[in-house]
């Protein structure tokens, strides 16, 4: 019984020309001059040699062939030699009985070889008839070759026909392109001319699948011994394309091509199988990836595995699908950046339907786990932001830790505005402490607190210290992203603490829940300080300037009285 199917023949026909010889002379050849006689082919010289040597008996059916009333007209022979191919041709007289629409054809070697010792063909048979040239996968050799045809009662069961042993004489190595009846049923023609071939690295794959549609993916499963990764690849037009990573090293890698069971939902049958000998010893770590990542349009260029090293800055390349749903509105993506416990959220613009930045590995040197994520689309505003992995993977970093001093999501502290102002403010200071005074009074004297955005929930993705200067108006959180991009754009350490304010906000004149400040290293030592509290108050959901510094280096017990810290936040 027969379950799992692999691989499809390629039909070639061959044209002949005959060539008619008078007894006239030609006066166009010199006197004298003779034909000289075609020279023969050394292998041809072999096959013959071969079958001299063989009885050549005849080929005997099973006695399934009379049930059904096949009959095969090549081969003709139990055992016999050929040069380089064989093709096993035959009719089905009760062909409508059958069970399926394919005969299925076994080549086996007798020795290994680098493409295996077997391979397999499903050939369509068409009004009761079937032809199949088969080349020879490890060149020289002999194989056993096995036909067998479909059942009458029952569906993926096939009956030997016929069993012959063939000698190749010829050293060259071809290894048929195949496909199942999956892979027939959708079209699918791969641009390859043998399905055992060499590559480093990365095989790049490709082909049309015609009864595919973009709905429709392609699974690819790349495999080596006992390791495996499966990939989801798009349809575009009917063709798929994909660089597939050979992660497993050097040696041979096996690639399953499988399509959509039409029966089946989110499952898949391989429609045909390739073999790729890696040149190449570097081993590579696969990219995780979720369902995700194929329905909201994504494509990541750049990485292709992960494994990777960097020397603290790592870069990202990839497309959106503009077809893809939500693709119109995908304008970011996040990217989550994870080492032991420090975790650190990063944003990617996306534009044109591309996206192409680089991230800061901030925590020091060592493993790095990558999350890149789409963000959830949504209509209403929101203080919150979901959004949904779609790739993962890890990343090796020699960088140095500079959590608290490296641009961030939100402090574009190499932006030039943001250098040109720090050095603005800060002219003519020394000390440390001063400076950060001088940016804490500068950021509550120059930003207006915006109620419209905290009472509608206005926050976006691409909210900013550069946009907060640019709009002179903010929340809690803009305040901070300004503030620490200016310290640290002064080579001060500063980082953005998240918390809540306390019971007895309201009364303070300013809105209360989530809430953000910062603290800055000062000889040796963080320095808190809050300077959104430190620009006014709310009155009758207005803002009211009035700077003060209350909030610059506070009491500690009593800034706790209305601010609980619930962590930092990179």
């Amino acid at each position: 019984m027969i379950k799992k199917f692999s691989l499809f023949p390629i039909m070639l026909f061959a044209f002949c020309s005959f060539f008619l010889l008078t007894g006239c002379s030609d006066t166009s050849v010199a006197e004298g001059e003779k034909q000289k006689p075609k020279v023969e082919d050394k292998y041809e010289k072999l096959v013959k040699a071969k079958n001299k040597e063989l009885e050549l008996e005849p080929l005997v059916l099973t006695s399934y062939s009379e049930e059904i009333g096949a009959s095969l007209k090549s081969p003709e022979y139990t055992e016999f030699a050929v040069n380089g191919s064989v093709t096993v041709e035959g009719k089905i007289e009760k062909f409508s009985e059958l069970k399926s629409d394919y005969a299925w054809i076994k080549v086996s070697a007798d020795e290994g070889g680098p493409a295996g010792k077997e391979h397999e063909y499903y050939t369509p048979i068409e009004d009761g008839k079937f032809k199949q040239p088969i080349h020879f996968f490890n060149g020289e050799g002999s194989y056993q070759v096995m036909v067998q045809l479909p059942d009458t009662d029952s569906e993926n069961y096939f009956y030997d026909v016929a069993s012959f042993k063939v000698h190749n004489v010829n050293p060259e190595a071809k290894r048929d392109v195949t496909y199942t009846p999956f892979g027939y049923e959708t079209k699918m023609q791969l641009d390859l001319d043998s399905s055992y071939v060499q590559a480093e690295e990365v095989f790049s794959l490709s082909g049309d699948a015609g009864n595919l549609t973009e709905k429709d993916t392609v699974m690819i499963r790349i495999k080596k011994e006992s390791d495996s990764w499966n990939h989801v690849v798009a349809i575009n037009d009917g063709q798929f394309h994909y660089d597939v990573p050979l992660f497993y090293g050097e040696g041979l890698h096996e690639l399953e091509v499988m399509v959509p069971d039409k029966e089946r939902e989110d499952y898949y049958q391989t429609a045909t199988t390739l073999l790729i000998d890696n040149q190449s010893t570097r081993i590579m770590e696969p990219i995780e990836y979720s369902n995700m990542y194929n329905e909201r349009g994504v494509t990541l260029e750049e990485p292709r595995y992960g494994g990777g090293e960097s020397d603290g800055l790592y870069t990202i390349k990839g497309t959106i699908d503009s077809e893809a749903k939500w693709g119109a509105d995908t304008t970011h993506l996040y990217i989550a950046t994870k080492k032991g416990e420090d975790e650190a959220l990063d944003v990617i613009p996306v534009e044109d339907f591309k996206f192409d930045d680089s991230f800061y590995l901030r925590f020091g040197p060592g493993t790095y786990e990558v999350t890149v994520s789409v963000p959830e689309i949504k209509e209403e505003n929101s203080d919150t932001f979901r959004f949904f992995g779609v790739a993962k993977f890890n990343v090796e970093s020699t960088g140095a830790d500079k959590r608290d001093l490296l641009p961030s999501r939100g402090v574009e502290s190499d932006a030039q505005e943001i250098i040109d102002l720090a050095k603005e403010v800060t002219a003519g200071k020394e000390a440390v402490r001063d400076k950060t005074k001088a940016i804490y009074e500068y950021v509550a004297k120059n930003i207006a607190y915006d109620v419209d955005k905290f009472n509608n929930d206005d926050f976006n993705w691409d909210d900013s210290a550069v946009k907060a200067l640019e709009l002179k108006t903010g929340v809690c959180q803009d305040y901070a992203y300004l503030a620490i991009a200016l310290l640290r754009a002064s080579d001060i350490e500063a980082r953005f603490v998240e918390g809540n304010a306390g019971s007895d906000v309201l009364s303070r004149g300013m809105l209360g829940g989530r809430h953000a400040w910062l603290e800055a290293k000062v000889d040796g030592q963080w320095l808190t300080m809050d300077p959104t509290w430190g620009s006014g108050y709310v009155e009758d959901d207005k803002f009211v300037a009035a700077y003060n510094e209350d909030y610059f280096e506070p009491n500690k017990e009593k800034f706790e009285e209305t601010h609980y810290r619930t962590g930092i936040s990179y």
